[in-house]
């Protein structure tokens, strides 16, 4: 199979020209060590069976040995030999030049298997999954990055080639590079569903030594994909899954870090400007997977019945939008994180820049929903405003961008400045 670029190559390719090395982390399965081999010039798989045995005895006496090779040499599921994490970093100081090594790894190793942090000498990468753009779905037609740096962007009559059932069962068979060398649908969608029952089976018992039950995992995970893109408390969590599984806070807290080590939990954060009392900010995360594909393995939905049910797939659809402005964010350089308060205001995205620039974005499914999704925006934008005349000593910047993300297939600016753009034409 042909290598489909990904928004990844340009972040890692600048990030070897300014490190000695770079841990690449992300879910498994989500590419990292394909695109790491498009500009590593050796690898050393870690996992190989045929080696293993005498790599791990050398990695006991002599790490050193295991780096020698032609650079940048990758180190691919670095995380099997913690030891390996030092011998980088003091290689690095040896050599004392950059782009050295490329470590990759599908779940963060205890700090305690390590003596050194690597700072300045291995800078962290975060991969996603595939976005829409990159696996060729989405046209992209617009530009994120033109939205924020050109204000007068003409956008109006821009359409996605994506219909609603294309776009469904994008969502079904997620962004896992493997789908796109698989022949048929159902083929396709059966890379999720293994994914997940490898987490739960697998990942989870090798994670480290605490033994944790399969079906417990998916239990969690089930009721995860059931509170998808919402606020849902840990207690609400906790208390769906004791419906069915007996579970302690403990057991609940030890379950969800493994999770989020593995790159299968990512929730994101809340925004919480000075807009209102604190009192009135609604924090704790917004629950998030790392692709919404995971969502409907673990509540065993089919595109055909997400068709018939659009209400379900409305909060897919919300964590597509997410691992999408996730992998978009690669190239911008920002952060991802929601607005929401107890009157009911909120935004389900706010997109930040490394300049300090901003964007607010709501998801809307269906074209009904656009007016309620705009006109959440304008509030907050109207209370950042009104905030700003009362305290102009502490002036809060406005939003440079609102932003309306639907499924359907037609763009334009509105009157009042939002932009409506579909999924199916966004790009970085």
């Amino acid at each position: 199979m042909d290598y489909k670029n990904r928004i990844f190559d340009k972040q890692l390719a600048e990030y070897l020209e300014a490190f000695g090395a770079v841990l690449i982390e992300g879910p498994k399965w989500c590419g990292k060590t394909t695109t790491a081999t498009q500009q590593a010039r050796s690898v050393l798989k870690m996992q190989a069976n045929d080696t293993l045995e005498a790599t791990m005895k050398t990695v006991q006496t002599k790490p050193s040995v295991l780096l020698r090779g032609e650079t940048p040499r990758l180190i691919d599921e670095w995380q099997v030999a913690p030891l390996l994490w030092d011998a980088v970093r003091d290689e690095v100081d040896v050599r004392g030049d950059v782009g050295q090594f490329i470590l990759t790894g599908s779940n963060a190793v205890d700090k305690k298997k390590i003596m050194h942090t690597g700072n300045g000498r291995i800078a962290r990468l975060k991969m996603q999954t595939m976005s829409l753009w990159e696996s060729e779905e989405s046209n992209g037609k617009i530009s994120l990055t033109e939205l924020f740096d050109n204000p007068n962007l003409d956008i109006d009559g821009v359409q996605s080639d994506l219909s609603i059932d294309e776009l469904v069962f994008a969502a079904c068979r997620g962004g896992w590079p493997a789908t796109l060398s698989r022949s048929t649908d159902n083929a396709k969608l059966l890379v999720a569903k293994s994914y997940f029952n490898t987490v739960c089976e697998a990942d989870m018992q090798n994670l480290d030594d605490v033994d944790r039950k399969p079906d417990l995992v998916r239990a969690i995970l089930r009721s995860y994909s059931r509170n998808i893109s919402t606020l849902a408390k840990k207690s609400s969590i906790i208390a769906d899954v004791a419906a069915t599984d007996s579970i302690s806070d403990t057991t609940f807290d030890d379950y969800q870090q493994a999770l989020k080590r593995l790159f299968v939990i990512q929730d994101i954060d809340a925004w919480s400007p000075a807009i209102r009392s604190k009192t009135a900010i609604r924090g704790g995360q917004k629950r998030e997977l790392a692709d919404p594909s995971i969502v409907v393995a673990a509540l065993g939905l089919t595109p055909q019945r997400l068709i018939t049910d659009m209400l379900t797939f409305g909060f897919i659809f919300e964590s597509l939008c997410a691992r999408d402005l996730k992998a978009y964010s690669m190239h911008l350089g920002t952060e991802l994180h929601f607005y929401r308060d107890r009157y009911g205001l909120e935004a389900d995205f706010v997109l930040h820049l490394e300049d300090g620039r901003y964007s607010l974005i709501e998801c809307k499914l269906g074209s009904r929903d656009i007016e309620e999704g705009a006109s959440h925006l304008l509030k907050l934008k109207s209370l950042i405003q009104k905030y700003n005349s009362e305290q102009p000593q502490i002036r809060l910047r406005e939003p440079d961008l609102m932003l309306v993300l639907t499924g359907g297939q037609l763009a334009y600016r509105r009157n009042d400045g939002v932009c409506v753009v579909p999924i199916g034409c966004l790009k970085p």
